[in-house]
């Protein structure tokens, strides 16, 4: 009986130590998957396409982001289990834990890079800006027709197409005129949304204040419904650059005599094609123009414009404007 009592004990102390044993364990993993992981600082990594889990969990040691590649690749493929691990530039936050790496990692969260592309930029200026960013891969691709990209605010990825990129930007711009040709004033004199955007990126590149678009766009309709000439200094400036970039000094007499289909002080009527890429706001102000009878405006020296109805009271709105910028020079000297 003793002997019986004994061995009772021994299995009981046996059985007790396993179980200790596996709780230790069990212990000692969770607070490797859960617990806070090794990292001082933010730390942003690169995981290239094609990487295998031990190689991934080799940067990441390499990095500091964890402890162990070897227990890394073991819970990611025997404990953390889940969809396969993503590539991509990956930013970790100081102390993360592997359970949360690995999460990130599942669910593709990568770094968000943006690029903009400013309202009144023409199509080759928006891709010189494309092809200069050097997060992003590949050609830029075939030059798109003049005025067709959205400038706005883009989220992108490390590697990210830039071919891709001007093709969103292509979507955006189509939508947005889509939507604004659809929401335009009933009576609108504009026959289709293709001379709406030539007639908007016009407006874009006169004022640079959204507010008084719609009556800017007011005075360009109203020339179109007369007869007269636009008469706008960025069509000339297209005409000599090409859309190329800024022309970088006044415009001259020459220029205004130039021989081109953009020289709106020689043809009557839009240009052929837009020359620029118009923001939302001019897109909605040549569908929705002030009401207006002017026929002119020109700058009042403050950033805005004073507009006139008669060529008598634009000539002294340009006078007004001319002694300012001679006061201006002179203080200057």
């Amino acid at each position: 009986m003793r002997r019986l009592w004994f061995g009772l004990r021994l299995v009981l102390v046996i059985a007790v130590a396993i179980g200790l044993a596996g709780f230790g364990a069990r212990f000692v993993v969770s607070k490797m998957l859960w617990g806070p992981g090794p990292a001082q600082v933010a730390t942003t990594i690169v995981i290239p396409r094609g990487s295998r889990t031990s190689d991934i969990g080799r940067r990441l040691q390499a990095a500091d982001v964890v402890v162990d590649w070897r227990f890394f690749e073991f819970a990611a493929l025997a404990i953390d289990t889940g969809g396969p691990l993503h590539a991509g530039e990956f930013a970790f936050a100081p102390g993360q834990s592997l359970h949360e790496i690995l999460r990130q990692l599942r669910d593709g969260r990568t770094v968000v890079r943006r690029l903009t592309a400013p309202e009144g930029l023409t199509v080759s200026e928006i891709q010189g800006l494309i092809a200069n960013e050097p997060a992003l891969s590949g050609a830029v691709g075939p030059t798109p027709p003049e005025g067709s990209l959205m400038p706005d605010t883009y989220n992108f990825s490390l590697g990210d197409s830039r071919a891709e990129l001007v093709g969103r930007m292509r979507l955006a711009m189509d939508k947005t005129l889509a939507e604004a040709w659809a929401a335009r004033s009933p009576g609108s004199p504009l026959p289709n949304p293709s001379e709406a955007l030539i007639l908007a990126s016009i407006v874009e590149k006169e004022s640079a204040i959204p507010a008084e678009r719609p009556k800017v766009a007011a005075v360009f309709l109203n020339r179109l419904s007369k007869g007269m000439k636009l008469q706008a200094d960025p069509t000339v400036i297209y005409a000599v650059t090409g859309g190329k970039g800024p022309l970088g000094r006044p415009l001259s007499h020459a220029d205004l005599a130039i021989d081109s289909p953009f020289n709106s002080y020689r043809f009557e009527g839009l240009p052929p094609t837009p020359i620029a890429c118009p923001s939302r706001d001019s897109i909605n102000a040549v569908l929705h123009p002030q009401a207006s009878s002017a026929l002119y405006f020109v700058a009042d020296g403050s950033g805005r414009h004073v507009f006139a109805e008669s060529l008598d009271d634009h000539n002294r709105n340009v006078a007004k404007l001319r002694q300012l910028e001679q006061g201006a020079s002179g203080a200057a000297n």
